[in-house]
């Protein structure tokens, strides 16, 4: 074989290579449908099974009172606490996500948040007393006691649900989502707009 047609049966075979190294890449960009990706998050994140986007600590300040044989027992707890706002991922159904291809945009609909604890910080708890008769010769203060944990958890819960931190919890867990959905469409090439949203948002 001449050295001529050596080189011109090279410079085939490396057309040749060139021409199906760029179809094999052509093809693997093209590979990447826009709801196989979405598709594929969601199954990452249900995995996740609970995501925590927002912790806050609240103190509960409640006194209880006890009068028996004209004599008053009054105690005082100031209980701090940590609630938790998680969302169930594993809620997440494909219902729930809604691709629009003629915007390149996605809307996920969002399990409602759901509150978890308080976790109760035992050291930092403080108890003020007045009444010390009653409280020593009666069982007013176990009454007392029992009164005062149980108001205090329910006003912990009762802070956590307000309107300034189910706002801030809200947009966290909007926030965590989109960016799980957005940042695999843009690994894949797929340039999308991705809005997470909660069924009863107004």
């Amino acid at each position: 074989m001449s050295r001529s047609l050596f080189h011109i049966l090279f410079l085939l075979v490396l057309g040749v290579a060139v021409f199906l190294g760029w179809r094999a890449w052509h093809d693997w960009q093209r590979g990447y449908d826009p709801e196989t990706v979405v598709a594929a998050s969601l199954q990452g994140l249900q995995e996740q099974n609970v995501l925590v986007p927002f912790t806050a600590r609240y103190v509960a300040v409640v006194t209880s009172t006890q009068s028996r044989l004209g004599l008053e027992a009054k105690k005082t707890l100031i209980m701090p606490g940590t609630v938790r706002y998680e969302l169930d991922l594993a809620k997440l159904k494909p219902s729930d996500l809604d691709w629009d291809a003629a915007s390149n945009s996605l809307t996920v609909t969002l399990p409602p948040l759901r509150l978890a604890g308080p976790e109760i910080d035992i050291d930092a708890i403080s108890e003020f007393r007045d009444g010390v008769i009653l409280l020593t010769l009666t069982d007013a203060e176990r009454i007392l006691d029992a009164a005062n944990r149980k108001a205090a958890q329910e006003e912990l819960i009762r802070q956590a649900k307000g309107a300034t931190p189910m706002r801030l919890a809200r947009t966290a867990a909007r926030n965590a989502v989109e960016q799980s959905f957005a940042m695999p469409l843009k690994a894949a090439g797929i340039d999308a707009k991705v809005t997470a949203r909660f069924a009863d948002a107004q």
